[in-house]
């Protein structure tokens, strides 16, 4: 249990942030898991750019690593060149 009072607030901020990026991630490998089931092109690129973003913006949080954003991202785009 926290000892001070900077330290219980430091508890509740890095529980509501441990919420809030539970929830991003889970929001964007749905997002990813959508992507890769996708057949048509023109939809795929849609979502292709949405999902980008989303690994961007986890990356800048460090809620993932940057080199596992880019890894993702590049193995979705050659899923992307795949389709007809």
């Amino acid at each position: 249990m926290a000892n001070h009072k900077s330290a219980e607030k430091r508890n509740k901020q890095s529980e509501a942030k441990k919420v809030e990026n539970k929830y991003y991630a889970k929001t964007t490998r749905n997002a990813i898991k959508k992507l890769r089931g996708t057949t048509e092109k023109s939809a795929a690129v849609e979502l292709y750019n949405k999902v980008a973003a989303m690994l961007d913006k986890l990356a800048k949080k460090n809620v993932i690593h940057k080199n596992k954003a880019s890894n993702l991202k590049s193995g979705l785009s050659k899923h992307l060149n795949t389709l007809a």
